[in-house]
């Protein structure tokens, strides 16, 4: 209990130490606009956390004050020494792991100045859009599932991908059926690589994806099918595959690759991953038909 005291006072102690800042002021012209400032910070982070891979990290990160608090309480002394070793330098843990992130937003800053720092999202209506995507995308892929076009398709749901888009070409283009077969016929420029789909348009192109080190993958599996399992194994994105040599349509997500779609079923698949309000249910009806339909690939 005593780590929680000392959590409630360390707290108690900011929020103390802000109300007397606040109000010890005489100029309240200047009092409001640090308040804005924060409030924009705080806005910022946030957003920050939403664009990127970020917020697996800082899970990951809360996952740890988490064992280090057990720890402490437990009297468990030497992993508590450990962890709070890396507490004590935590900034330079948090400089590590966002180093990419963070060299992402100030070359954004260099590039484009304050403007794109304050840039807010578009309003539009998700739903209608999620549902032309869906037929968009899925009329695509069963053009080019009869032709045996090979095609990756990463559809952002609530991580984004800057990382990765920043490897490719950004296009932010409406989606239609032709824009997608055209990326990814053979003798295009952009057709070897990613296509990421980000709030319902065709965002970027030729992006590359991390390859899963997962030993258990088939060794039939090619890149094209490593490297959607590789990006599902590090965000909630929905992968969509076409095998450029039997034209079998796969979805990869959460590290599991499934396969064995035709028109009608892959569809109605993507609805209820994309759809649903509930990704909890998502993932489970996912595990549902993985288990029903999920069997090796061939090789590219």
């Amino acid at each position: 209990m005593q780590i929680f005291s000392s959590v409630y006072d360390f707290l108690s102690n900011i929020w103390n130490n802000l109300i007397v800042l606040i109000f010890s002021s005489n100029n309240i012209i200047f009092d409001i606009m640090d308040i804005v400032a924060v409030t924009f910070v705080i806005y910022k982070v946030i957003q920050f956390m939403r664009q990127t891979r970020a917020q697996q990290l800082i899970k990951g990160l809360i996952v740890f004050f988490v064992v280090y608090i057990i720890a402490k309480l437990l009297g468990l002394n030497a992993i508590s020494w450990i962890l709070s070793v890396v507490i004590a330098n935590i900034i330079v843990v948090l400089v590590v792991l966002f180093q990419p992130e963070i060299r992402s937003i100030l070359e954004r800053l260099g590039r484009n100045g304050i403007s794109s720092a304050i840039k807010f999202a578009k309003n539009y209506d998700e739903d209608d859009e999620t549902f032309q995507l869906i037929s968009v995308v899925c009329k695509a892929v069963d053009n080019m599932r009869k032709t045996k076009t090979g095609a990756l398709i990463i559809i952002e749901r609530k991580t984004m991908l800057d990382e990765i888009v920043n490897t490719g070409t950004i296009i932010d283009a409406k989606p239609s059926v032709n824009l997608i077969q055209n990326i990814f016929f053979k003798n295009s420029p952009l057709h070897d690589g990613a296509m990421i789909i980000r709030d319902n348009r065709v965002y970027a192109a030729s992006c590359i994806l991390p390859l899963s080190q997962n030993p258990d993958i088939s060794s039939e599996l090619g890149t094209r099918h490593r490297a959607s399992i590789g990006i599902s194994e590090t965000c909630d994105a929905v992968a969509v595959i076409v095998s450029e040599e039997t034209g079998a349509v796969s979805l990869a997500i959460n590290g599991k690759l499934s396969r064995g779609y035709n028109k009608e079923s892959f569809k109605e698949n993507l609805k209820e991953l994309l759809t649903s309000p509930k990704s909890n249910e998502n993932e489970n009806k996912f595990k549902k038909i993985f288990k029903k339909e999920g069997r090796t690939d061939e090789k590219e």
